[in-house]
C-alpha cells in the first residue's frame, strides 16, 4: 500500500525504530526513552522517512521483438500487491525501494527485477517453449502440452470465432485440422454437424463427446431440433480441447469413437479481481438471395413456355417480403477473482437474445454461472464447484414452407391489400401463416459439479466428481383456424414435454512422483453414469375458429379427430473402470498407455463390458544433447500412438431386448371361443416386433497416428503435422435378415466385414511476428486431407438420403455403397434433353433402357479437404483479424431446384430461376427424377468472421481509477462465399435421416444463412 500522509509515514518509521533504530538511526543501544526523545523532531520532519514510503513504479512489459504484453501480471514478491498490465503493455504498482516485482506473462520465462530508486521500470519477456505450448486437458486431468503423446488441438478464448454465436461449435469452425463443424442450417440455434477426422458410423452420426468441465454430456435430444449446447454461454468459456486420436480419447472408451470435445469454462485467477460487462448488438440479413425471375422476368418466361398468365399486377420480391433484418442483443456481466493459495471465484450472468431473419424465429437464453475453488490444509484439499443454470425460449417458423412461398409465389401478387394480407384463391398468404403458425419452445437446463480432492499423501491425490445435468422441456406447435381456405379451417396443438436427467459419480486416484530423471503419473478410477430420457406428445385437432389460441382452449378429444397420445422413456446405465500410466525420462522420452472398460446397458447380455486400450510414445527430440545449439529449432516433438475407441450411440436403447405388441389388425389375431361375430369380438393377438439379439455390441473404432510438433526461430513459427489411419468395425444397423423364417423383417445387428476407413493428414501452422514496435502481426491456418472409403460391405446400397414429394418420395440420393466414400451421390447420370423433350440418361449398362442399373457414384457429399486461415493485425491500440475456412471435393444435391425450379411449375405461374428453361425444348410433363442433373459442386471459401477492434485508454480519458480497458469491435460475419452453388449457401445439410442414418449433402428448403454485422463493447472494472 502507498502512504500519503504524514502521521501514516511516522508511525511507520516509529514501528521499524522499535523493532530495530539501529536501521533509522544507526544506534544500537537506543530503548524507548531514545524513542520518545526523538519523537518530537520526527514530528518536525517533513523530509523525514521518505525512504520507507511506497514509490510508485510504472513501465512497460513486451516480449522478445519489443511489442507490448497486455495482461502480464506484475506482482510484488511475497505479497497479494499486484497489477495488471493494459493493452499497451504499460503498468504502475505501488512498491517499497529494496522489493522484488515478478513478472508473468503466458508463453514467457517469469521475470523478477529488484526496485531500486528508479520509478521507470522496463521489463522485456523471453519466450519460454514449455510455458509457451500452456497445458491442455486430457481425459480426468492436464498435462503439459510438451508432455503430451496423443493428438490433441486446442482453441483459447481469444482465438474463438467472434460475433453472433449460440454455442460452442460455432467457436470452433475453421480453426482446428481435422475437425470439419458444418451449420445444419441458418436458423438461431441450429444444430451442427461436428466431423473429427471423417464419419466413422451408419448410425451414429458424427457427433463426439462433449465434456463440460469434467462431467460427460449426454447427446439425447431434448425435445426440440435445435443443438443440445445451446445451454453453455459462449463467454463463459476459456479454451476446447479437441482430442483426436486414440491416444487421447480412449481413457472414455464406448463413447470416444468420433472424438472428444473438452469444454473448459472461466476461472477466477487469484490476486486479480476484476468485474466485465459485455454488450452488443447485431444485426443479421438474408447473405445470398436466389435469383429467381423478376415480376417483368416473369411474365415474359410465362407466356414462352405456354401458361396463362396470373398478372395481379404487382412487383413483388418475395424474398425481401418474407425475410427480415434481425436484430440481436447480447449482455454479459462477470465478477472474478481471489486469494492466492486459498480460493477463487468467477460469477456471470448473460442474455442473449438471437433474432432470426425469418419472423417467428428467435432465441433467447438467460445464463448464470458460479465457479469456485475452495483451498484448504496448506492447498492438501482442494474443492471445485461449477455451476451453470440456463433458461432457453427457442421460437421456430414453418421453415420448408416459407422457403418455398419465398422462391415459388408469383411475384405479381401483392402481399399487402389495404394494410392486410392479401387473399389468394386456393393458396395461403405466407404472411397470414406467420400469424396462424407458432413452434415454441421453453427449456431450463442445469449443470452442476462439485470435485474435491485431498492429496493424502505427497504425490497421491483422491478426487472425487458428483455431478448432475437436468433438463426440462416443453414445446407448443400449433396453427390457429383460417375458415377462409380449405384446409385450413381447424387448428391443431402438438404439446411434448421431455425431461433429461444425468447423474455421475467418479472416483480418481492420481499418484506422481519423480526420481531423478524418471517422471512417473499413475491414474486409476471408476465411473458411474446413469441418464434418463422421458418424453410425452399429445396430438389435439379439430379446433374452431373462436378467436382463442388452441394451446389455451379446453384441449377435449373430437369425435373427428380424437386426441392421440404416444410417450417413450428409457433408462441406460454405463459402469466404467479405466487407467492410464505417463512415463517421462529426462523430459525426452515419453510413454502413455490407457485402459478403459466399460460396461453398459445398451450392450447385448452376451456383449455387457468393452475393453479399449491405447498406447503412445513421444520423443522430444530438442532436448537432446545434440540440439543444444541449434538456433533455429526450439521444439521438435515426434509421437506415434495406437489405440481403440468405442461407439455406443449406433446403439438405440433396448434394442438388444424382444419387444412386442398387442393387435387385432390383418393375421395378428384369430377366434378362439368359437363365437365371435366379428373383428371386434376377436381377442388380441401378441405380435413381436423386435427380437433378441444378446449379442449386440459396440461400434470399435481402430487408429494409428503418427505426428510431429515444431517450433522455429524462436518459436515465432509454430506447428503440427498428423497422419492417421482410422477404421471402424463391428457397425450397427438395423437390417433386413438373410433367413426369411424369422418372427421379424429385421434385426439390430453387427454387420460382419463390414469396415468403414479414414486416412488423412493434418497440418497446423502459426507465425507471429512484427513490422515495428507498434505494428505486430499473426498469420496461420490449417489443411487437412481425409480419405473416406466403405469396405468389405454386403449391400449394394445402404441408403442414407432419399428424395421427397410428390412421385419422389424413397428414390435414393446418397448412400454407403461398397469402395466408395460415406454419402456416395448414387444416381442416373443426365447428358441432357432428347428429341422428345424428356430427360436423357447415360446408358451405362448398354441396354437401350434407363433403368436402375444405370445408376453410377457421382461424387461424395464429404469434402476430401478442410483448410482455413487467418490473419491478425496490431497496431498501437488498434487491432483488425480475419478468419477464412472452405472446403473442396465435395458435391451437393440441390433437392430445392428439383422440386421447384422446373418448366411445369413455371407455367402453373409458380417462380422458378433460369435452369427451369435452360433447355427450351424441354415438355412440360417431363419428370424432375433424381439424376446429377441436380448435383453441384460444394466447395467453396468463406470469410467467417473479420473483427475491427479499439482499445480506448482509460487513463487518457481521466478514468484511469475506474476502468481497466474500454474496447469498441465490429464484427462481420458471413461476409463472402466464393462457390459455384447455386442455392443459398453451399453449408448445408435438410435431409431426412433413414431408419436412423444420417443423411449428408442435401439441400430441401433449408434456412437461408443470414450476413451479420455485430457492434460490441466490454469494460472491464
Amino acid at each position: 500500500m502507498y502512504l500519503k500522509n504524514r502521521p501514516a509515514k511516522i508511525r511507520l518509521a516509529l514501528l521499524f525504530a522499535i523493532l530495530g533504530n539501529s536501521f533509522l538511526f544507526g544506534n544500537l543501544k537506543s530503548n524507548n526513552k531514545d524513542i520518545k526523545k526523538e519523537w518530537g523532531s520526527i514530528e518536525d520532519s517533513y523530509e523525514f522517512v521518505l525512504f520507507f514510503e511506497q514509490n510508485s513504479v510504472s513501465g512497460q512489459v513486451t516480449d522478445e521483438t519489443g511489442a507490448p504484453l497486455p495482461g502480464a501480471s506484475v506482482m510484488e514478491k511475497g505479497t497479494n500487491n499486484g497489477s495488471i498490465t493494459d493493452f499497451d503493455g504499460n503498468f504502475t504498482i505501488n512498491a517499497s525501494s529494496g522489493a522484488t516485482l515478478q513478472i508473468f506473462y503466458l508463453g514467457y520465462s517469469p521475470k523478477e527485477i529488484v526496485v531500486g530508486d528508479n520509478s521507470v521500470i522496463n521489463v522485456q519477456l523471453e519466450p519460454d517453449a514449455t510455458q509457451l505450448e500452456d497445458v491442455v486437458v486430457v481425459g480426468y486431468g492436464v498435462q503439459r502440452k510438451s508432455d503430451v503423446t496423443g493428438s490433441i488441438a486446442s482453441v483459447k478464448s481469444e482465438n474463438f470465432n467472434k460475433g453472433v454465436v449460440a454455442n460452442p461449435g460455432q467457436l470452433l469452425q475453421g480453426k482446428l485440422a481435422g475437425v470439419n463443424v458444418t451449420n445444419v442450417s441458418g436458423e438461431p440455434g441450429a444444430s451442427q454437424n461436428i466431423i473429427i477426422r471423417g464419419v466413422g458410423s451408419l448410425r451414429s452420426g458424427t457427433t463426439p463427446l462433449f465434456v463440460v468441465d469434467g462431467f460427460v454430456i449426454d447427446n439425447a435430444s431434448i425435445g426440440v431440433a435445435s443443438n443440445p449446447l445451446n445451454f453453455i454461454n459462449p463467454q463463459d468459456i476459456a479454451s476446447i480441447d479437441v482430442l483426436k486420436d486414440a491416444s487421447a480419447a480412449a481413457i472414455y472408451g464406448a463413447r470416444a469413437a468420433n472424438g472428444v470435445v473438452v469444454i473448459t469454462t472461466k476461472k477466477g485467477q487469484a490476486g486479480k479481481t476484476e468485474m466485465n460487462l459485455n454488450v452488443s448488438t447485431a444485426f443479421a440479413t438474408i447473405a445470398n438471395p436466389i435469383d429467381v425471375f423478376s415480376a417483368d422476368e416473369f411474365r415474359s418466361q410465362v407466356t414462352a413456355v405456354g401458361g396463362n398468365i396470373l398478372d395481379n399486377g404487382a412487383n413483388t420480391d418475395w424474398q425481401g417480403e418474407l425475410t427480415r433484418t434481425g436484430i440481436s442483443r447480447n449482455v454479459n456481466f462477470s465478477m472474478s477473482g481471489g486469494k492466492v493459495d486459498s480460493f477463487n471465484y468467477f460469477v456471470s450472468t448473460g442474455l442473449d437474445d438471437q433474432e432470426g431473419i425469418f419472423e417467428n424465429s428467435s432465441l433467447k437464453r438467460y445464463s448464470g454461472r458460479v465457479n469456485l475453488n475452495q483451498k484448504a490444509l496448506d492447498g492438501r484439499l482442494n474443492v471445485d464447484l461449477n455451476l451453470t443454470a440456463t433458461r432457453t425460449l427457442n421460437e421456430r417458423p414453418d421453415a420448408g414452407a416459407t422457403v418455398v412461398d419465398m422462391l415459388q409465389l408469383n411475384p405479381t401478387f401483392s402481399p399487402f391489400t389495404n394494410g392486410e394480407p392479401s387473399f389468394y384463391d386456393e393458396r395461403l398468404n405466407p404472411l397470414v401463416r406467420n400469424r396462424i403458425y407458432s413452434d415454441e419452445a421453453k427449456s431450463n437446463r442445469i449443470l452442476a459439479n462439485i470435485m474435491p480432492s485431498v492429496e493424502i499423501l505427497k504425490g497421491l491425490t483422491y478426487k472425487l466428481n458428483v455431478g448432475v445435468d437436468y433438463s426440462s422441456t416443453t414445446r407448443d406447435v400449433q396453427r390457429i383456424p383460417f375458415s377462409l381456405i380449405e384446409g385450413f379451417e381447424f387448428g391443431f396443438l402438438n404439446t411434448s414435454t421431455t425431461v433429461n436427467s444425468n447423474t455421475l459419480i467418479e472416483n480418481t486416484l492420481t499418484y506422481t512422483f519423480s526420481t531423478g530423471e524418471h517422471n512417473v503419473s499413475i491414474l486409476g478410477g471408476h465411473s458411474y453414469q446413469e441418464t434418463m430420457f422421458e418424453q410425452k406428445l399429445f396430438e389435439l385437432d379439430d379446433f374452431a375458429d373462436n378467436g382463442i389460441e388452441p394451446r389455451y382452449q379446453d384441449q377435449i378429444s373430437s369425435e373427428r379427430f380424437p386426441t392421440t397420445l404416444s410417450s417413450q422413456a428409457f433408462i441406460n446405465e454405463l459402469q466404467s473402470f479405466f487407467g492410464r500410466v505417463n512415463y517421462g525420462y529426462a523430459d525426452k522420452y515419453l510413454l502413455t498407455a490407457t485402459m478403459r472398460a466399460d460396461g453398459s446397458s445398451r450392450f447385448g447380455k452376451n456383449n455387457k463390458y468393452g475393453y479399449f486400450p491405447s498406447v503412445a510414445l513421444g520423443w522430444n527430440i530438442s532436448n537432446e544433447a545434440f540440439m543444444a545449439e541449434n538456433s533455429v529449432i526450439n521444439n521438435l516433438k515426434l509421437r506415434a500412438s495406437w489405440g481403440q475407441t468405442g461407439n455406443q450411440d449406433g446403439i438405440p436403447s433396448k434394442v438388444s431386448l424382444a419387444s412386442y405388441i398387442d393387435s387385432k389388425s390383418e393375421n395378428d389375431t384369430y377366434p378362439i371361443e368359437g363365437n365371435e361375430l366379428s373383428l371386434a369380438d376377436y381377442p388380441f393377438g401378441t405380435v413381436p416386433v423386435r427380437t433378441a439379439f444378446p449379442d449386440l455390441k459396440w461400434e470399435v473404432t481402430t487408429q494409428t497416428n503418427v505426428g510431429l510438433d515444431f517450433a522455429l526461430w524462436q518459436n515465432k513459427l509454430t506447428g503440427t503435422l498428423d497422419y492417421f489411419d482410422k477404421v471402424t468395425s463391428d457397425v450397427v444397423l438395423f437390417a433386413n435378415r438373410i433367413d426369411p423364417i424369422q418372427p421379424t423383417e429385421k434385426i439390430w445387428t453387427n454387420i460382419p466385414d463390414l469396415e468403414i476407413k479414414n486416412t488423412g493428414v493434418e497440418l497446423a501452422l502459426d507465425y507471429r511476428g512484427s513490422f515495428t514496435k507498434d505494428f505486430t502481426f499473426n498469420i496461420g491456418g490449417n489443411i487437412s486431407y481425409t480419405d473416406n472409403k466403405v469396405e468389405n460391405s454386403q449391400f449394394a446400397v445402404i441408403t442414407t438420403g432419399a428424395a421427397q414429394g410428390a412421385g419422389q418420395t424413397g428414390a435414393t440420393i446418397n448412400g454407403y455403397i461398397n469402395n466408395e466414400p460415406i454419402g456416395a451421390f448414387f444416381m442416373k447420370d443426365f447428358v441432357g434433353i432428347n428429341d422428345e423433350g424428356e430427360n436423357q440418361f447415360r446408358d451405362v449398362v448398354a441396354d437401350g433402357v434407363s433403368l436402375d442399373n444405370d445408376r453410377i457414384v457421382a461424387g461424395s457429399a464429404l469434402p476430401d479437404i478442410l483448410y482455413a486461415f487467418y490473419l491478425k493485425f496490431n497496431y498501437k491500440n488498434f487491432d483488425l483479424s480475419f478468419n477464412f475456412n472452405g472446403v473442396s471435393g465435395n458435391k451437393i444435391y440441390n433437392h430445392t431446384a428439383m422440386s421447384l425450379f422446373t418448366k411445369g411449375q413455371l407455367s402453373r405461374n409458380l417462380n422458378t430461376t433460369p435452369f427451369a428453361v435452360e433447355f427450351p425444348n424441354e415438355t412440360l410433363s417431363n419428370s424432375n427424377e433424381v439424376s446429377t442433373r441436380y448435383l453441384e459442386d460444394g466447395s467453396f471459401l468463406r470469410l467467417n468472421n473479420a473483427t475491427l477492434g479499439y482499445s480506448l485508454s482509460p487513463s487518457s480519458m481521466g478514468l484511469g481509477d475506474l476502468i481497466n480497458n474500454l474496447r469498441l469491435t465490429i464484427t462481420g460475419q458471413n461476409l463472402f462465399v466464393i462457390t459455384d452453388y447455386s442455392g443459398f449457401d453451399p453449408e448445408v445439410n435438410t435431409g431426412n435421416t433413414i431408419d436412423g442414418i444420417q443423411t449428408f449433402g442435401i439441400d430441401r428448403f433449408t434456412y437461408p444463412t443470414p450476413r451479420t454485422l455485430l457492434i460490441g463493447l466490454n469494460v472491464s472494472f
